[in-house]
């Protein structure tokens, strides 16, 4: 129940920084967005229809059409997201801040949708609209929910080219990049994880090392080499970014001629790391 009300909570404020980033510094300046916001900017930049109503609208149709590829929580918080999102873009339709330095403008409207968004999405909902098109893309086809959504976004800003012009269209473009780029560093975390294999002839003695000055698990995988066809025991090890420089000195210092590979790991569950039900 606390992590219920907690996750209320986050979604509160990512719609509240999402609305703020529309009304503050993407409406003023005449900017473009993606997705269902990009449509309702459009729509009001033509009519000056209400983006908080237009928003609330269109949602809840995609939200019809596109539930049977959430699942229940998933739902659940979208609904609250959209709800919010429209609150909230109607409660600060009147806010601005007077600058007229487009460039600072362009770079807290993009902090501001990352943030908000990411905020919604690490906590298991969507802003719905493009977003639920991202997160089937993530699904099925395994793509990064970021660019999945950067992708789809972009398709609606370049539509908003004949509203808005090039140099907007141009900045908006700088603004979404800004705002993939933060939203993956909230979606992700602080903390990414990297996956290291090792083959050493010293395989034991490194395995004892890291575990215990590292206290880290090690796999051994069995393989054997193609050309030598002589059988190989490989390291697989899961460590932090900041152990990695730990974990070089322990192997350099058994057997320098050891071959390491080290690449990027983007979820890491299971002991000593995230628990997998969350």
């Amino acid at each position: 129940m606390k992590k219920r009300i907690l996750d209320i909570f986050v979604i509160m404020v990512g719609a509240l920084l999402f609305s703020l980033a529309v009304n503050v510094f993407i409406i003023p300046n005449e900017l473009g967005e993606g997705g269902v916001t990009g449509i309702t900017l459009i729509l009001y930049y033509l009519y000056h229809w209400s983006p908080g109503l237009v928003n609330l609208i269109m949602n809840a149709i995609l939200l019809i059409v596109g539930y049977k590829f959430l699942d229940k929580t998933t739902t659940i918080y979208t609904i609250i997201a959209v709800l919010f999102n429209s609150l909230f873009l109607h409660l600060t339709e009147n806010w601005h801040i007077k600058t007229d330095e487009l460039i600072i403008n362009v770079i807290f409207g993009g902090v501001f949708v990352g943030v908000g968004i990411g905020l919604i999405i690490r906590v298991g909902g969507t802003t719905a609209g493009s977003t639920i098109i991202a997160r089937i893309m993530n699904k099925y086809l395994d793509i990064n929910v970021s660019y999945a959504l950067l992708f789809v976004d972009l398709i609606v800003v370049c539509a908003s080219y004949f509203m808005i012009g090039a140099q907007s269209l141009m900045f908006t473009i700088v603004m979404l990049y800004i705002a993939t780029k933060v939203m993956d560093f909230i979606i992700e975390g602080v903390n990414p994880k990297k996956a290291v294999t090792i083959i050493s002839k010293e395989q034991n003695q490194i395995a004892e090392q890291v575990n215990v000055i590292m206290d880290r698990g090690v796999t051994v995988i069995y393989g054997r080499g193609y050309y030598s066809n002589s059988p190989k025991e490989l390291l697989y090890i899961v460590i932090s970014k900041q152990e990695v420089s730990m974990l070089k000195k322990i192997v350099r210092s058994i057997d320098k001629e050891a071959f390491i590979t080290i690449h990027d790991v983007r979820d890491v569950f299971g002991e000593g790391f995230v628990d997998i039900s969350k």
